[in-house]
């Protein structure tokens, strides 16, 4: 073990001591107290159901970043990637070839251990709360479709950049940034009529109440859109939620079973006002473009350190081949990527504020808007207190309190 050796496993603790610290301290935050704002909504039993779902989740989340936490730092030390390299090699093929070889058993060794933790919080967790609706064979069909779906794209793009930083030399990284927005924008486009329909079956909104009150607000906010669809979110879980997904023709509007079955028609149609609100402040867009200027920042960073022999030492591998330097990159940039989730999720949060006031100022219902934030709270069981490191951290929306309180803010101001 050298001192890079030392500065990896450095950093791998470091997050780790982090992320517990934020998780035990949410859970110690816990109030007993229902809020008054959700009278007539968490009843004592319901509310103190929420808090053991939180306790059992965070439970869980500690024990399995303890568990990988503590695997990375013994697979480093004992020389596991120099391992896989020489396992890789053997089969004699080309840098590539080698490197996918490489990468995928890194990839399908690490979601091998997952299983029986995404297996114990669905069938163990979600189901013991009342929220799942998953059998055996939909969680085994879901996982290997993923993995087809990751190894399909994944290949691809690692394969791109591979020959890329391999061949270009010093224009690598920017290459490698316009394939990655690429396959990005790629993505975008085809998710919602190719990848998305692989786990849940999507069908039109049917003609109705609901369907004429959300046509007429996106109408008079000249909001154009591919169509309104349902998705069988029940087949998995009793959470309720709603999305938009896809740009100009394939933009498209989803509700979730489960949201449709507990809302009135103001409130669902409050909620998708909200999610116009992302597109008419320009949300999406900057995020698209901040991703992009993070992706390009983070492969000109990588141009700068794939050649240091130090980066491979740190790994005790014995070789330098590339593809094992952008596995190891990763490692490097973890507490960048901390910094820089965090940051993202500054800016989520007041996204999050300006979307309801869109709704709120647009639809002109903000009691609808108001209600349909507390009983997606208690449908999903959210924390009503998290603690303000945890937000700060990890947390892409406020805290429903608080959005309750801003939307009042509103109302109180006579703004809409």
């Amino acid at each position: 073990m050298n001192i890079y050796t030392l500065m990896i496993i450095l950093i791998i603790v470091v997050v780790y001591l982090i992320e517990t610290t934020a998780d035990l301290l949410n859970v110690k935050n816990i109030s007993n107290d229902i809020p008054s704002e959700f009278d007539g909504y968490f009843d004592r039993e319901k509310y103190a159901k929420a808090q053991e779902y939180l306790k059992a989740n965070t439970k869980l989340s500690v024990i399995s970043s303890t568990f990988f936490s503590a695997a990375q730092i013994i697979f480093i030390v004992s020389g596991g990637f120099n391992y896989v390299n020489t396992v890789a090699v053997s089969f004699r093929f080309g840098t590539i070839l080698t490197g996918l070889i490489f990468t995928s058993i890194i990839f399908f060794a690490s979601e091998i251990l997952k299983i029986p933790f995404s297996a114990y919080s669905v069938f163990v967790i979600e189901e013991n709360f009342g929220f799942n609706k998953m059998n055996l064979k939909t969680f085994i069909s879901d996982l290997l479709k993923s993995w087809i779906i990751t190894a399909v794209i994944g290949t691809a793009v690692f394969a791109a950049v591979l020959w890329l930083f391999a061949n270009a030399y010093n224009y690598a990284w920017l290459y490698a940034f316009a394939v990655a927005v690429a396959f990005e924008l790629f993505i975008t486009f085809i998710a919602p009529v190719v990848i998305m329909p692989l786990f849940n079956k999507y069908t039109p909104l049917e003609n109705g109440e609901l369907k004429n009150s959300i046509e007429e607000y996106a109408k008079k906010e000249n909001f154009k859109m591919k169509g309104l669809f349902k998705m069988d979110s029940s087949k998995r879980s009793t959470k309720s939620n709603a999305f938009f997904t896809g740009f100009g023709k394939f933009r498209r509007i989803v509700l979730f079973d489960t949201l449709i079955q507990k809302h009135t028609v103001d409130e669902l149609t409050s909620i998708l006002a909200h999610e116009m609100g992302h597109f008419k402040l320009g949300h999406i867009v900057k995020y698209m473009v901040s991703s992009f200027v993070l992706t390009g920042i983070m492969f000109f960073v990588f141009s700068l350190f794939i050649n240091k022999i130090w980066l491979y030492d740190a790994f005790l591998m014995q070789t330098q081949p590339i593809y094992a330097g952008i596995i190891f990159f990763s490692f490097l940039y973890a507490p960048v990527s901390l910094i820089i989730s965090t940051v993202s999720a500054y800016f989520s949060r007041k996204h999050e504020y300006e979307a309801d006031a869109y709704a709120v100022t647009t639809y002109r219902k903000p009691q609808a808007m108001i209600d349909a934030l507390k009983k997606l709270s208690v449908d999903n069981m959210s924390n009503l207190h998290p603690h303000k490191l945890k937000v700060f951290l990890e947390y892409s929306h406020p805290p429903v309190l608080e959005r309750i309180k801003a939307i009042n803010k509103i109302v109180s101001s006579k703004r809409y």
